[in-house]
C-alpha cells in the first residue's frame, strides 16, 4: 500500500504539505534520469495530460540512449552537463519554468540554489526504506543484511544526501527465493509506481511530510559496491553465504572464488535444510552430485548449482 505518512510513528499536522495546484492546470516537470526505473516512470509521466515533460536531463558521463530516443520522439529537449549546479546550467533550467524537478537515478548533487530554482522544488525517488538504506547499491545490501522486505522512498531533496522529508513509500516482500534479479526487476515497476503516485499527491496538494528524524533520528548509510567486494570469504556461516551469492548474482558481478589458480564465478547456492553444524576446512569441496557439489562453510555447508569454470572442479579441492 503507497504510504503518503509515516510508516513507523503517527504524523503531526504541521507536517501537512499545503501545496494545491489547480487542477485545470499542467503540472510542469524537468526530469533528471538514468536507466529502466526512468524509463517506465516516464512512460506513466508522458501517457497523462495533467503532466508535461518539459527537458530530460540525463547522466553526462554515459547518456542513456533510450531516454535520448524519447526525448526525440516526444519533441522533448535533451540534456546533459558534467555540472548541474553551474551558473551556466542554472539559467537552463530557470528558462524551462518548470514548476518541480525530478529525479531518478541521477547521478549528480544538488545544491540549494538548484533546489530553490523551482516553487516546488526537486524530488527524488530512491529504491531504498528512508531513513535506512541511503547511499548506493541499496537492492544488493538489503539482500546481503538478510532483509525481510526492502522499500521504495520519495522525498525532497535537501542539502543532505537522502536526508530530505518523505513523500512516499511502499514496502515489497523478500523471501528466499529472491535475489538480486528478481528484486531489481520488482524495483523498475515499483519505482515508476511510486514515483508516479507522488507527482500526482503533490499536484492534488495531497501529501504528507515526514521528516525522517521523526522515524529514527539517525538511520544508516550504504556504501557503494566495488571490485574486490565480490570475492567470497568462505570462512562464512551458510545462511550469509547464500545471501552474498544472491545479492550479487546476474546482471551483477556474480562472488567470485578461485581454484587450484583459476577464477570461479558462482551465480546460486542453496542452503541445506536441517544441516548439521560442525567444524571442518571452509571452502573445501565435500562431494559432487548432478547439477551441483557442496563446500564447506563455517558453520555447514553448501550447495553450488549455477558456477561457471574454465577448470575442473573435484572433490577435496579448497575454494579460495
Amino acid at each position: 500500500m503507497l504510504i503518503c505518512q509515516a510508516v513507523y510513528r503517527p504524523l503531526h499536522d504541521n507536517f501537512k504539505e499545503k501545496i494545491c495546484l489547480n487542477n485545470m492546470r499542467v503540472l510542469n516537470i524537468g526530469y533528471f534520469a538514468d536507466g529502466p526505473w526512468s524509463h517506465n516512470a516516464f512512460d506513466k509521466i508522458i501517457a497523462d495530460n495533467g503532466l508535461k515533460v518539459s527537458f530530460i536531463c540525463a547522466r553526462h558521463d554515459n547518456p542513456d540512449p533510450i531516454l535520448k530516443r524519447y526525448a526525440e520522439v516526444n519533441k522533448i529537449p535533451f540534456l546533459t552537463h558534467p555540472n548541474v549546479n553551474s551558473d551556466e546550467f542554472f539559467n537552463s533550467v530557470k528558462a524551462f519554468n518548470c514548476d518541480i524537478l525530478v529525479s531518478m537515478s541521477f547521478n549528480q548533487i544538488f545544491k540549494e540554489r538548484i533546489i530553490d530554482c523551482v516553487p516546488y522544488k526537486i524530488i527524488n525517488c530512491h529504491a531504498g526504506k528512508l531513513p535506512f538504506y541511503r547511499g548506493r547499491n541499496i537492492l544488493n545490501w538489503a539482500l546481503i543484511n538478510d532483509e525481510k522486505e526492502f522499500g521504495i522512498t520519495v522525498h525532497y531533496v535537501d542539502s543532505g544526501i537522502d536526508t530530505g522529508d518523505i513523500i512516499a513509500q511502499r514496502s515489497y516482500q523478500i523471501t528466499d527465493e529472491d535475489d538480486y534479479q528478481s528484486l531489481l526487476s520488482r524495483a523498475y515497476i515499483g519505482c515508476a509506481d511510486v514515483l508516479y503516485l507522488a507527482i500526482k499527491s503533490l499536484q492534488n496538494g495531497n501529501v504528507t511530510r515526514v521528516p525522517q528524524q521523526t522515524i529514527h533520528p539517525v538511520g544508516f548509510y550504504c556504501t557503494c559496491r566495488k571490485k574486490g567486494d565480490e570475492v567470497i570469504n568462505w570462512n562464512t556461516a551458510s545462511r550469509d553465504l547464500f545471501n552474498f551469492v544472491r545479492a550479487i548474482c546476474k546482471p551483477g558481478p556474480q562472488a567470485q572464488t578461485t581454484c587450484n589458480g583459476f577464477q570461479v564465478k558462482i551465480n546460486k547456492v542453496q542452503i541445506i535444510e536441517n544441516a548439521v553444524s560442525y567444524k571442518g576446512v571452509p571452502g573445501a569441496i565435500l562431494w559432487k552430485e548432478a547439477g551441483g557439489f557442496f563446500v564447506k562453510t563455517s558453520d555447514s555447508f553448501v550447495r553450488v548449482v549455477e558456477w561457471e569454470c574454465e577448470g575442473n572442479i573435484r572433490v577435496g579441492d579448497r575454494l579460495k
